[in-house]
């Protein structure tokens, strides 16, 4: 009855305190709205597939074998694999444990001894047991262990998840990079085709005494140029294109010529508030998590400070006779509480608080600094494409003037 009822205080005493401080999201100062942003960038929510805006078959498929068969995409795969198996692992040490236990041997004993035997000599002796035992989370360690396990798994989901964003935005730059030098090909070889007309024309003229040779030369270095130019848009479609192979796990991968000026411009997207960072970014995310299970890894290094309480108890039967095994005069059965109290470890327990608070701080530091990039990527590319705007139109413009000059050259040459 006593030990009945110490179990039953025990038991009621369980998850009295949890060691460790309960995770709180740190506040960290970012600016209300991003400096770049501007009231025309936000015109529509742009979706998860973003890529498909561009309206462009071959990127899709690019993408899509992109994250099925990219190697970086199977090994976070493979990581959230093993943080569930981690995660079921630990969540299972809050439940008991329970074994079936079985013996059956058969022995002989002295009859020459000091004591008389009893019985048949030899004798058989069968016996089976369920075996049980829990260890109580009284300071929470196995809750902040749980803890810890479920968010590395979270953190590994967002990791797959800031692979997958990242990849797709590789694929997309490589074959946008692949369109654009087949449209900046094109162009280049309209206009050798042009320059060899003129050269050839200039040749003409210098024969005729009408210019001089540097004219000549001028001529024929602009030719070259543009021969240099192609050469060069060709090995940048190349590196492209192998690139894309890589990316795709496809690495006989051929992406046939296209133009870029095909394909729709797609909206810009909202610039949204720095404060939404830390929900929409994947990489933000994963940094989060990360100080979660850092933060609740030091309620688990406290709580090995302090005795860890078990409870075990055993039912089964033990017979000389195997028929008499589920009788019950053979039933056995025990119950009991162990105990373990650390008392003396040069310190290495506090060490381990210690190395645990530094590893917290470690990944406060890390996620502050996610934050503060992913506010200067958005910056980036707040002012990329606001720029970018601003160079197509003098570019458009460069184009219209490069366009009177050749008919004045034309003109002057005819």
């Amino acid at each position: 009855m006593k030990l009945a009822l110490l179990i039953t205080i025990i038991v009621a005493l369980e998850g009295c305190k949890m060691l460790g401080i309960n995770y709180e999201r740190p506040a960290v100062a970012v600016p209300p709205q991003y400096m770049e942003a501007a009231a025309e960038n936000a015109q529509s929510e742009i979706p998860n597939q973003w890529w498909t805006l561009y309206q462009d078959e071959a990127l899709n498929a690019l993408v899509e074998k992109a994250l099925s068969n990219n190697t970086n995409v199977q090994l976070a795969v493979a990581r959230i694999e093993e943080a569930d198996a981690r995660m079921r692992e630990v969540g299972a040490a809050l439940l008991p444990s329970v074994d079936l236990g079985s013996a059956a041997a058969r022995s002989r004993v002295t009859e020459a001894g000091s004591f008389p035997t009893f019985g048949s000599n030899p004798r058989n002796n069968y016996n089976f047991a369920l075996n049980s035992s829990i260890e109580l989370d009284f300071w929470g360690k196995l809750s902040r262990a749980k803890e810890a396990a479920r968010a590395d798994y979270l953190s590994t989901q967002f990791a797959k998840e800031t692979v997958m964003w990242s990849l797709s935005s590789l694929v997309a730059d490589n074959y946008l990079n692949i369109r654009s030098m087949d449209t900046q090909l094109a162009l280049t070889k309209d206009n050798l085709k042009i320059s060899e007309e003129s050269l050839a024309l200039t040749k003409r003229r210098l024969e005729g005494g009408v210019v001089s040779s540097l004219d000549v030369y001028q001529a024929q270095l602009v030719h070259d140029n543009l021969l240099s130019q192609a050469q060069e848009f060709i090995r940048q479609r190349a590196l492209s294109e192998h690139q894309l192979a890589v990316l795709t796990g496809e690495l006989d991968l051929k992406v046939t010529q296209s133009d870029l000026l095909a394909l729709p411009i797609p909206p810009s997207p909202p610039a949204g508030l720095p404060s939404s960072l830390m929900e929409s970014r994947p990489d933000v995310r994963q940094a989060e998590q990360a100080m979660v299970a850092a933060n609740a890894n030091i309620g688990v290094a406290k709580a090995a400070l302090y005795p860890s309480i078990s409870l075990t108890g055993s039912l089964g039967g033990e017979s000389l006779e195997l028929g008499d095994i589920l009788k019950s005069a053979a039933r056995i059965w025990s119950l009991g509480v162990s105990l373990n109290l650390p008392i003396f470890n040069s310190g290495k327990l506090d060490a381990r608080v210690d190395q645990a608070s530094a590893k917290q701080k470690q990944a406060l530091a890390n996620y502050q600094g996610a934050i503060q990039t992913a506010f200067r990527e958005v910056n980036d590319a707040l002012v990329n494409v606001r720029q970018y705007k601003a160079q197509e139109a003098i570019a458009q413009s460069k184009q219209e003037t490069a366009k009177k000059m050749l008919e004045v050259a034309q003109n002057r040459y005819k």
